[in-house]
């Protein structure tokens, strides 16, 4: 699913965020990604979306070389992923029914087959009594799970996740883990970055330690192993 063979990030005023990482992800993986801040995570997490480029290396997620994309072929790499973000990003306009629809809308999928899907996730996140909702009068877990849904609708084969938790208390957070958990034994890969110890100890997944630009760790029912 995702393959990096010797990845190197350098940013234009020297910073060096990523140093030769090898490193593969398999379907159905669930993966946290964790370290200090600043260690090359959100990198770590941008280059398999293409929303940065690596200074050195091969990468292929989905098949596609990522390094080799044409801009007008990166939306087509997007489609198999779906990515959630700490700040949700949705659009505060449209109602938590449009919002998710809008994921399929824009690859033009039927009317019908949008209904269907739009509710079948907000189902699936709990939030189908929301439909007619906008963002600004949800909470912030609420939010998220709308932001979920609008990344799982169009079936991927891999989610991305940076820093889901990040703005929510613990409660909430889990209720988040568990709609991620659930998306992950029907088969859809998880890479997700985050700080969230209690979590990540608890959750026992396979996590990828990086510090200083380096992966100095990947194990398999792993621990968070910081003190944030």
């Amino acid at each position: 699913m995702i393959h990096m063979s010797g990845i190197s990030k350098i940013y234009s005023n020297g910073s060096v965020a990523l140093s030769d990482v090898s490193v593969g992800i398999e379907k159905g993986d669930f993966v946290f990604v964790v370290g200090p801040s600043g260690a090359g995570k959100s990198t770590f997490i941008k280059l398999i979306f293409r929303e940065e480029l690596p200074s050195s290396g091969k990468l292929t997620v989905n098949g596609r070389s990522v390094v080799d994309l044409l801009p007008a072929e990166v939306p087509y790499l997007r489609r198999g992923l779906g990515i959630v973000f700490q700040d949700y990003r949705l659009l505060p306009n449209k109602t938590v029914y449009e919002n998710v629809a809008f994921a399929m809308e824009v690859i033009e999928a039927p009317r019908r087959e949008i209904q269907k899907r739009v509710n079948h996730v907000l189902d699936l996140v709990g939030l189908r009594h929301k439909i007619r909702t906008y963002p600004t009068q949800l909470s912030g877990g609420e939010q998220q799970r709308v932001a979920i849904a609008r990344a799982i609708v169009n079936s991927p084969m891999v989610v991305i996740a940076d820093e889901p938790t990040g703005n929510l208390d613990p409660d909430t957070s889990w209720e988040i883990m568990k709609i991620f958990e659930r998306i992950n034994k029907v088969g859809t890969t998880i890479v997700m970055a985050t700080h969230d110890k209690p979590v990540v100890d608890a959750m026992k997944k396979r996590v990828i330690a990086i510090e200083k630009g380096c992966i100095v760790r990947d194990q398999d029912g792993g621990a968070y192993g910081y003190e944030d």
